[in-house]
């Protein structure tokens, strides 16, 4: 039998880019699954959509219980809901710090708080929340967004230790650069689109871009009932951008 076959799944973010294939993906190995968007997807995947803005604590509330009385509970909740941010230390002012942090850090604390009801009634409770390498490898003009990213990655280790006891596992992906339409936004933006994505193919050491795909499967190992013993864990997804030093290729 798929491996999520009678389990409910909610995701947050999942109208494109990784929390749609996540959302596609889950429904795919069995799940019932409900996406909690600002917006529906676009190509018809036919998956439930609840409309949810993480910055405000009712609306996420109301999604949830939405969410949890449609689908006859909750096991899975994949916390994918993010935007981005450029520029170095000095160049974000206060109130683009707190609209990121808002998404971020708070739409993650305000979505998880809501669900661990539903997820304590669950016998293979999993929260996966979507992190990056840009909590752990310094990325030039990512200040704002490596410093949310980072917030996230010991959120999840912290969320981890407090709800280990309750039987809910909390664990984070960290893609490298993935080839999503928020970074088709942001290339869009370039000067010189084209130079731009051929520099962040360039920094990838497996020489492509992530996959939106590569990092559901990883999402879908952290959430399935087969890994009952992770938790706590940062997942890497980057293609060796973390942990690899290659030479430059020779010219």
């Amino acid at each position: 039998m798929p491996e999520f076959t009678g389990l409910a799944a909610a995701v947050t973010g999942g109208a494109s880019g990784i929390g749609l294939a996540t959302a596609q993906m889950l429904a795919a190995r069995g799940a019932r699954v409900a996406v909690l968007d600002l917006s529906a997807p676009h190509d018809g995947t036919g998956l439930e959509v609840l409309a949810c803005d993480v910055t405000d604590d009712a609306s996420v509330r109301a999604a949830v219980e939405a969410a949890c009385a449609s689908l006859g509970g909750l096991d899975v909740l994949v916390n994918n809901a993010g935007v981005g941010a450029q520029g170095t230390v000095a160049d974000n002012e206060d109130d683009e710090w707190l609209r990121v942090l808002q998404v971020n850090v708070l739409g993650m604390v305000r979505v998880a708080r809501a669900a661990l009801p539903a997820l304590r009634r669950s016998g293979h409770a999993a929260i996966v929340n979507t992190c990056s390498v840009a909590a752990t490898v310094g990325l030039p003009n990512r200040a704002l967004y490596s410093a949310s990213k980072g917030a996230v990655a010991a959120l999840t280790r912290a969320m981890a230790a407090d709800h280990l006891h309750e039987g809910i596992r909390v664990n984070c992906v960290s893609p490298g650069t993935a080839d999503t339409p928020w970074v088709s936004r942001l290339l869009a933006k370039a000067a010189d689109p084209d130079a731009e994505r051929a520099a962040l193919v360039a920094r990838q050491p497996h020489g492509r871009l992530v996959s939106a795909e590569e990092v559901a499967s990883a999402v879908c190992y952290l959430a399935g009932p087969a890994s009952g013993s992770t938790t706590g864990v940062d997942l890497v997804v980057d293609g060796g951008l973390k942990s690899l030093r290659l030479p430059s290729p020779a010219t």
